[in-house]
């Protein structure tokens, strides 16, 4: 092992057992991570990337997970032969992991205090006042603002990018030679991940430890990193300093990947285009406060004196931090959230219909959610699930339903001999596309996006973008696009609104919106996201 090297990963493989034939996730893959320096592994979803990562500390469901070769080297032992009770003084300690999604990796009955101390237990043995200390210390290192007055808050009560600086506080407790990232800002708005990247940078040069970053997105690589490792269907395509990489990238995965970013626009629409939808004034408030006899007396705005307009054809992007009211309005316009203040919809006034009497509009304004798996029931097949909205609605026979089911699937690009399977047996585009046909079959005129592509690699979003400029074209669907991603949304969208603690920000033409950008919250999204750093590179 070379000096420089604090981890040597020599012929590496993971299969999984499976029936009688083990599936093989890596493929006898070999790197290096050097003291101090900063390696990404990038790649699609399936690669490789997390499971070589959770191999390093031994956190695969053995003995399901096993390793028919390979070393990892650390301090002259192979950590693939060293017993759990040595793996738990080097966890957390010499090696610590931040984990893909903040809120699972936490215990939603332990306070923020009680998490991190365990760790400051379990190594240090630092107990009362010396402990408390040092939890507040390294929240203050971590940049939690009164870090005193979050000892006692519990998780649910943190922000996204709170709870992820918290992981971050919990990873670094011990001063750990190695850190590993795995996808710490996939879930974040595009701000708090720059926040969070600039904090682990700093961190890196005050305590010089090495990072270990897996993700898909190759605009924090090239900020952030100093090695990149392209993985492809389990193995190694290319290996490079960050510079050479992007400059001459010489496997045709990895220009695939570097190319992947949404271009292009959506189709302009006709000037005489009619409006379908068209908001007054729409407030979205949730009450806090009542008095003694139970007024309400203060009140989250959510949403506050939201007016918009969509037209027949067109796409709306909404961004916006989280918190920001984008999804809240996008529920409120499908009478999931009551709302006050006037929406019309083909010029007809519907803010005062009840669930009884909106029903029959939810046929023409559907909803795609966030999180395909979430939304889609495991118990019903993709035929049920989708057909689901025909039955409800009534609308023709089985042979008929079926036959629109088809044509769905065709219209987003899934084979319709797969409509017999079931959510689990699809990747996350896949489940995205069945979602969008679930909305499509019913024909609708106006589709909510609510975050249709944040949790996608990146080829797989300008996949969805197509698909969804394609339906567009073919059927003349408006769209309202809920995103933080500004990349996706210039490419869908005519007209943008950013949106800030439930107040419209700037709203206006797309390329206006992009290339200049009046307030100064836009032109904060818009350097936070990289966005001017990849159009100069392209």
């Amino acid at each position: 092992m070379e000096n420089n090297s604090l981890i040597s990963i020599k012929d590496l493989r993971v299969s999984f057992a499976q029936g009688n034939q083990p599936i093989e996730a890596v493929k006898g893959i070999s790197l290096d991570i050097e003291k101090g320096k900063t390696v990404a592994i990038v790649g699609e979803s399936g690669s490789g990337k997390s499971v070589t990562a959770l191999s390093i500390l031994k956190l695969l469901p053995y003995p399901k997970a096993f390793h028919p070769s390979g070393e990892i080297i650390y301090q002259g032992q192979n950590i693939l032969q060293c017993s759990e009770k040595s793996m738990r003084a080097i966890r957390g300690d010499k090696i610590s992991m931040i984990f893909q999604e903040p809120m699972t990796s936490f215990n939603p009955l332990h306070t923020i205090e009680k998490q991190i101390s365990e760790t400051l237990l379990l190594h240090k043995g630092l107990t009362g006042a010396k402990a408390r200390a040092r939890v507040i210390e390294l929240l203050t290192l971590v940049g939690i603002p009164s870090p005193e007055t979050r000892l006692s808050s519990y998780p649910h009560q943190l922000s996204g990018g709170q709870k992820q600086r918290v992981m971050i506080a919990m990873a670094l407790a011990n001063e750990p030679e190695l850190l590993i990232a795995d996808e710490p800002t996939t879930a974040l708005d595009v701000t708090v991940q720059k926040q969070v990247l600039e904090l682990l940078r700093d961190l890196q040069a005050k305590l010089g430890m090495a990072i270990l970053l897996i993700t898909h997105d190759l605009n924090i690589v090239k900020h952030y990193s100093d090695q990149v490792v392209v993985m492809h269907l389990g193995k190694v395509v290319e290996k490079a300093d960050t510079a050479t990489l992007f400059n001459a990238p010489q496997h045709h995965y990895t220009q695939t990947l570097i190319d992947a970013d949404p271009t292009g626009s959506p189709t302009p629409i006709s000037a005489e285009a009619p409006t379908l939808l068209k908001t007054q004034d729409l407030n979205i408030w949730f009450p806090i406060k009542k008095n003694f006899f139970g007024k309400t007396t203060s009140y989250f705005k959510a949403a506050n004196n939201i007016s918009i307009s969509v037209a027949k054809g067109e796409t709306l992007g909404i961004v916006g931090e989280s918190g920001s009211g984008k999804t809240t309005l996008g529920l409120s316009l499908v009478k999931l959230l009551q709302s006050h203040g006037e929406i019309h919809f083909k010029d007809h006034p519907i803010h005062n219909y009840n669930q009884q009497a909106f029903r029959p509009l939810r046929r023409q304004i559907q909803i795609v959610f966030q999180d395909p798996y979430g939304s889609l029931s495991p118990r019903m097949s993709v035929q049920q699930i989708i057909e689901e909205g025909l039955v409800i609605h009534e609308l023709g026979s089985e042979q008929e339903r079926e036959a629109k089911v088809i044509q769905a699937l065709k219209d987003v690009e899934l084979d319709p001999e797969s409509r017999h399977r079931y959510p689990h047996e699809f990747s996350g585009g896949q489940r995205q596309r069945i979602a969008i046909a679930r909305a499509l079959v019913l024909q609708p005129e106006l589709i909510i996006l609510d975050e249709p592509t944040s949790a996608l690699d990146r080829t797989v979003q300008s996949q969805v973008v197509n698909l969804l400029r394609n339906i567009q074209q073919k059927y003349q669907i408006s769209y309202l696009f809920i995103s933080h991603d500004l990349a996706v949304v210039k490419a869908l969208s005519h007209r943008v609104m950013v949106m800030k603690q439930g107040e419209v920000v700037e709203y206006g033409d797309s390329h206006q919106i992009f290339d200049s950008p009046k307030e100064a919250y836009t032109q904060t999204l818009i350097e936070a996201s990289f966005y001017s750093t990849l159009e100069a590179a392209s």
